[in-house]
């Protein structure tokens, strides 16, 4: 592509990097408007220094991909209401031996849940629970929120509503669910083991305790109380002797309740436009039924946006209730970032700027060597950090699916998961790699008593050979 005029090059360069500042420093003095809103500003600027049309802007934006992200997130939702996560929770705890042994169920769980139910939603609901877990035991809570970011990261890289580059780059691709996951999951399977035991080489000191540290309890109110746990933002069991004196006397009242009412009595009724939810495992199981599902539809190549927004569809009418509550816990934030995005990188684009980036690197890049692809990783984990994962995507994924169909039609796809993969686990680099590590860290100082700072660079000690050798590992296992 040719250089625009100097002017637009100029004025579309500015536009950007109002866009990368307030994208990776989103409360900015100067301008603390936060993602979203600086996104928009983004993709606006373009648009009114004429480096895009209106209608080019309109076109920029992706609606299959938003679609997609908006029918995960729903379903999320719903999983969260049926306790899918804090099923994964009590997992954790169940039969410990150790602080070695959480550290590893930790990544396991956390690698799980992201690759189907995304990252941010993962580490959303189990910062909480990890943190209390930790403390519980007397242990440093620092390995544990690595291991749940960090994993969380690896984990979502095996599927392609992992997280949203996945989404991106499996709509843009058209690499199949199934192809996808049969690329990538050898390389996710191995990074996670490698990760959870540079954990434990590298805080194996701080992870030996005592047996008699290790068995003591923490009363985190202050009340004498042992607590028991459920995920963050979750609603918690009864845990007091009241609220178990409450339970049990909820408990006997439904089963004279049930003597009363008979036998025949059919455990679930519809009564007009709702559901009676006194038969809470039957809705679960729908819950499950359609997730399930929906997994299969897409391992069967079904349209991944067509398949996620019917989930979301027959989850919302299988509930019987009014959708707008878990409507409210879509990250329509989120939504408007990516719209702004792909308005701000477009136009980026038509500058010529990127184009004529790859045109230097391009042969030096070369995916048939393993020079080259040392090379590409080395450029996608850089900008991946510089100007976040969704972004770089954007710029470099129809540049190296090019590039590599020149070579070989095999390698387009091998090109595609290169992206996936380093993208995607860049972001353990550092704090600010990933929303993922943000949300570790934000959830993790909020807890009430519990309050732990994972710092900026407790992380990237971390987070740099954690990266390096899981990349590397990695790359050498992708399938084409």
């Amino acid at each position: 592509m040719a250089m625009a005029a100097y002017v637009k090059l100029i004025l579309g360069s500015v536009a950007f990097s109002i866009f990368w500042v307030l994208a990776v420093f989103p409360t900015v003095p100067l301008l603390p408007i936060g993602r979203a809103a600086g996104s928009l500003l983004g993709g606006i600027l373009m648009v009114i220094f004429q480096i895009l049309t209106v209608d080019q802007a309109y076109q920029a934006i992706d609606l299959s991909i938003l679609v997609l992200l908006f029918g995960t997130m729903v379903v999320s939702g719903y999983l969260e209401r049926a306790d899918a996560f804090k099923y994964l929770g009590k997992l954790l705890t169940w039969k410990s031996k150790g602080a070695k042994d959480l550290i590893c169920r930790i990544c396991l769980i956390s690698a799980i849940s992201s690759a189907l139910f995304t990252n941010d939603t993962s580490c959303m609901v189990l910062t909480e629970f990890v943190l209390k877990i930790a403390r519980q035991n007397n242990l440093p809570p620092q390995p544990f929120l690595l291991a749940l970011a960090s994993s969380a990261n690896i984990g979502s890289t095996a599927t392609p509503i992992g997280n949203p580059q996945n989404l991106v780059i499996a709509t843009q691709s058209g690499v199949s669910f199934g192809e996808f996951l049969i690329g990538i999951l050898p390389a996710t399977v191995l990074g996670l083991v490698c990760n959870a035991l540079l954990l434990i080489f590298m805080y194996g000191d701080l992870l030996s305790v005592k047996k008699g540290q290790q068995d003591s309890t923490v009363a985190f109110n202050g009340d004498g109380v042992d607590h028991q746990f459920s995920p963050a933002t979750m609603s918690h069991v009864e845990t007091t002797n009241v609220d178990s004196v409450h339970h049990h006397e909820s408990l006997r009242n439904r089963v004279n309740s049930k003597q009363a009412m008979g036998a025949a009595e059919v455990p679930w009724s519809l009564n007009g436009a709702y559901w009676d939810h006194r038969n809470q495992k039957l809705w679960k199981s729908c819950v499950y039924i359609v997730v399930v599902g929906m997994l299969v539809s897409l391992l069967m190549g079904f349209n991944m946006s067509g398949t996620a927004i019917t989930a979301a569809l027959a989850l919302m009418i299988l509930d019987f209730k009014d959708a707008v509550p878990c409507l409210e816990k879509v990250s329509y934030s989120l939504l408007i970032f990516f719209c702004g995005m792909f308005v701000t990188v477009q136009g980026f684009n038509k500058t010529g700027i990127p184009s004529a980036l790859w045109e230097l690197m391009e042969p030096y890049a070369k995916i048939d060597e393993i020079s080259g692809i040392v090379v590409l990783a080395l450029v996608i984990l850089v900008l991946s950090n510089l100007v976040s994962n969704v972004p770089t995507v954007l710029l470099l994924g129809a540049r190296m699916a090019a590039s590599a169909a020149l070579i070989s039609t095999a390698y387009e796809k091998k090109a595609w998961l290169i992206l996936a993969w380093v993208s995607t686990v860049a972001g353990n680099l550092s704090l600010l790699g990933s929303a993922a590590n943000l949300i570790v860290c934000e959830q993790a100082s909020r807890v009430p008593d519990l309050g732990y700072t994972l710092t900026f660079w407790n992380h990237l000690k971390f987070g740099v050979p954690s990266t390096l050798l899981v990349t590397a590992i990695g790359l050498s296992l992708l399938k084409s």
